[in-house]
């Protein structure tokens, strides 16, 4: 059975500084010294999380892409975040998935932080990414996206012939700027993303203070499908790599054929 090695990076944010900001992350990754297939960086990864993309925001030309593609092809990794994005009037809080041939995919986060003036800033997606890894098929979302489990839902289909199901994502990924008060909700709701869609999730969040000074505990976490942590670290820089296993969570799936009983339903846009 296939195997995904993942590494997460858990870091303090420079605020509203990319050139800071890029060149440690550019360290970090450069010091992985295990062999990796995915990087995962947090939330607006280049600046933090700022209402203020008017002045911050880059085309997808700019100097942040073509980081992403050159150290991609460098690692042979692929590298993913999210940073903020203009496309003619309007402004987005975008996850690149970058490949190391440097062609990419990118998912709009689609449930902006109200309670923060995101929505006042950030214009909402309407379409999920799910992409593909050696046979492993990620789902990868940002931050609040968290709190609306209808839209990380798996929505199985049975495979003809058989009593298994064709399930849309083996692996959940959150990149996050989510605070430290509320990391109660953060971990629960992780847990619960896993257990209830019997996917392994990832959920990636910086440290430190922002520039409104609202403090991060990180927290990151990397949890098997029974919501079993696999991974968890708190209040520190840290660069973790792990490896995932498909006949782990076959097995899980196989064991406990939940989906079974699923509802159907639809998302409008």
């Amino acid at each position: 059975m296939s195997t995904l090695t993942v590494t997460i990076i858990q870091t303090d944010l420079k605020w509203e500084d990319k050139t800071a900001n890029l060149r440690r992350l550019e360290d970090k990754i450069l010091s992985i010294g295990e062999n990796t297939e995915l990087v995962v960086l947090p939330e607006m990864f280049s600046t933090g999380f700022s209402m203020d993309p008017e002045r911050l925001a880059e085309d997808m030309k700019g100097p942040t892409l073509k980081w992403m593609r050159d150290l991609a092809a460098r690692k042979r990794i692929i590298l993913t975040g999210s940073v903020i994005i203009k496309e003619e009037e309007d402004y987005f809080n975008r996850l690149i998935w970058m490949l190391p041939n440097g062609t990419y995919g990118y998912y709009d986060k689609r449930h902006r932080f109200a309670f923060a003036g995101e929505d006042e800033h950030y214009t909402a997606g309407c379409k999920r990414l799910l992409t593909s890894v050696k046979g492993w098929k990620i789902l990868p979302l940002v931050c609040y996206d968290l709190r609306f489990p209808v839209w990380s839902r798996q929505t199985p289909a049975p495979l003809p012939d058989s009593e298994e199901a064709q399930l849309e994502y083996d692996i959940l990924l959150y990149v996050a700027n989510w605070p430290e008060r509320r990391s109660l909700a953060w971990k629960t709701l992780l847990r619960a993303r896993a257990i209830e869609n019997q996917a392994y999730v990832i959920g990636v969040n910086r440290i430190g203070d922002d520039g409104n000074n609202i403090r991060h505990s990180g927290d990151s976490m990397i949890i098997d499908p029974l919501g079993e942590i696999l991974y968890e670290k708190a209040n520190a820089e840290d660069v973790h790599t792990l490896t995932l296993r498909k006949e782990s969570l076959t097995g899980i799936r196989r064991r406990f054929p939940f989906w079974r009983d699923a509802d159907h339903f639809s998302i409008q846009p």
